[in-house]
């Protein structure tokens, strides 16, 4: 009996812990570049986009494929990073719990 209740407790905690990350992570922005920063983009961790740079020199008439693309690699890093931060603090988070490899809570 003593067993289940600290796993209640665990699990309480850690849904309460679980609540604390979503809400700090709803304010993070991450920034992504591309192109040696000529483009930059801002996302959130819900990959929201918030803001698009692009440098002035890009805007050449016919190079609109290349334009393209750095959008595209602006966008995909700064969704990576904004994946890992939520993957460190899961772990953070999940510190000590005997979960299952591979099991996603988020």
């Amino acid at each position: 009996m003593r067993d289940m209740m600290g796993l209640m407790k665990q699990a309480q905690d850690m849904q309460k812990k679980m609540a604390d990350m979503q809400a700090q992570l709803d304010t993070l922005e991450f920034e992504g570049s591309a192109g040696g920063g000529l483009v930059t983009v801002v996302m959130t961790a819900k990959n929201v986009l918030k803001s698009v740079k692009i440098d002035p020199s890009l805007m050449v008439a016919g190079e609109q494929e290349i334009l393209e693309d750095l959008v595209i690699s602006a966008c995909n890093d700064a969704r990576n990073k904004a994946e890992r931060a939520v993957a460190d603090r899961m772990a953070e988070v999940t510190r000590g719990l005997p979960i299952p490899p591979g099991m996603k809570l988020f």
